[in-house]
């Protein structure tokens, strides 16, 4: 590996059910791009490649491997000839695959043909920099690593689907367990203001500017803390809305006014810092039927 942006890691498809230990089920940021990547790379495993908007550089130095890429809207070029993204591409001994900033998106998947041979740590390769578990080491990649593969993939998906670049449409979520401490004017803004997201982000969670001060006049309380979920909408003191992603810590004391449904917590991911994102809510039911809809 020649180069790796900031928090690029190895991810699966997590760990889930060890929250009670302490321990957040992490796996990618964004589902869905880490699912397409796999489609075009005909991955025989959930194992990949999570890279941020600074990008990556790879260099084969054996054997041959069929990748595919896709998340966001990043530039990609193997031996300096640019290709589409997202797609995909087989590389050999003295391929370099280089990937760098797009025009949107915060995170890109880079999936396999072979399995990453890395151990299963309770379940998963998938990469938690906060309890330094899993991929290399239980740390983000970086220049002189060398990653190994084993094994035979499936067929990559020969038609590339069409690529969804940035964030269009309100953010749906459900209301939250402490909703109905929030007053019913705050609730009503809430869902009629936007919100700016700000540079303070990575995959424990998001920070959002209130600029238009839908909590600046609320009393906001501490609670006892109680479990948390990734997407949860989390109303610290002083008024600053965060939303908790894939490696949130196990339990929070602030109200959480809702909670991001799963179908848009990935495309929620993609937002950049500067970029204005408003909530619309949705039934739990409604919820789960986009949810169904959008499992393979």
């Amino acid at each position: 590996m020649d180069r790796a942006g900031p928090l690029c890691t190895v991810q699966d498809g997590g760990r889930p059910g060890l929250l009670a230990h302490g321990i957040s089920a992490s796996g990618p940021m964004d589902i869905a791009a880490h699912r397409l990547a796999g489609a075009l790379a005909g991955a025989c495993d959930e194992t990949g490649i999570e890279l941020t908007r600074a990008g990556i550089d790879l260099l084969a130095e054996s054997g041959e491997l069929m990748v595919g890429w896709a998340g966001g809207a990043f530039e990609v070029r193997l031996n300096g000839e640019q290709r589409p993204w997202p797609g995909g591409a087989r590389i050999a001994v003295g391929d370099r695959l280089s990937v760098t900033p797009g025009a949107a998106g915060n995170y890109g998947y880079l999936r396999f043909d072979k399995v990453l041979y890395l151990p299963m740590v309770l379940g998963s390769r998938a990469t938690s920099t906060r309890a330094r578990l899993g991929g290399l080491e239980g740390r983000a990649l970086r220049a002189g690593d060398v990653l190994e593969f084993a094994g035979e993939g499936g067929s990559a998906q020969s038609a590339v689907p069409p690529s969804q670049t940035g964030c269009t449409g309100a953010i749906r979520f459900v209301w939250g367990i402490h909703a109905e401490r929030f007053a019913a004017d705050v609730r009503r803004k809430f869902v009629e203001t936007p919100f700016r997201v700000t540079n303070a982000m990575d995959r424990m969670g998001v920070r959002l500017a209130d600029e238009g001060g839908v909590f600046a006049a609320s009393s906001i309380l501490s609670l006892i803390s109680d479990p948390i979920l990734p997407g949860d909408i989390q109303i610290l003191g002083d008024g600053t809305p965060i939303v908790l992603m894939r490696d949130h810590q196990p339990t929070g004391g602030y109200p959480r006014i809702g909670t991001i449904i799963g179908v848009d917590l990935g495309r929620f991911a993609q937002v950049r810092s500067g970029e204005a994102v408003v909530f619309a809510p949705v039934s739990v039911d409604h919820a789960h039927r986009l949810l169904r809809s959008a499992t393979p």
